[in-house]
């Protein structure tokens, strides 16, 4: 198998899986220390899909910490489909819940002018949150587009 930046078991894959794990985190935490956001269902799938995201991305970093340090070889056919399959999964649900998200901020915040009437929520953190969302899909996206390409080369 090709060994590509990004891949299982390399110190840039490990970076990638610690991006998606510290993003997803910063988005599930500015949410949930907003004011108002859980009478939102939206908001409350965007951090359902962030915990999901966190939770595998870690268990990946940690799977590519012990490949670093014991200098293992993480890319047979069987571990990288599962890799594949679960950044499908996860990059799926991510991007539902972060457009989702950002279609309620739109609406509230530019077409319906709710943020200025209602000056108690905090609509620049569910900005911000939603942003972050939308780069933990990015890493996501790119894990996901790797892995295809050294589970193609087999």
């Amino acid at each position: 198998m090709k060994v590509l930046l990004g891949g299982p078991g390399t110190k840039s894959g490990l970076l990638l899986r610690l991006g998606q794990c510290a993003f997803g985190a910063a988005s599930i935490a500015l949410m949930v220390t907003s004011f108002g956001f859980s009478g939102y269902t939206a908001f409350c799938y965007l951090i359902a899909s962030m915990g999901l995201q966190v939770l595998w991305s870690f268990g990946l970093a940690c799977l590519d910490i012990y490949a670093l340090r014991r200098k293992r070889d993480l890319q047979n056919p069987i571990l990288v489909s599962l890799f594949v399959v679960g950044d499908w999964v996860t990059a799926t649900l991510s991007l539902a819940a972060a457009c989702s998200s950002a279609g309620i901020v739109v609406l509230y915040a530019s077409d319906l002018n709710f943020c200025s009437i209602h000056k108690s929520l905090p609509c620049n953190r569910y900005k911000v949150s939603v942003a972050m969302a939308f780069i933990t899909w990015i890493f996501t996206a790119m894990s996901s587009h790797v892995m295809i390409w050294i589970l193609a080369s087999v």
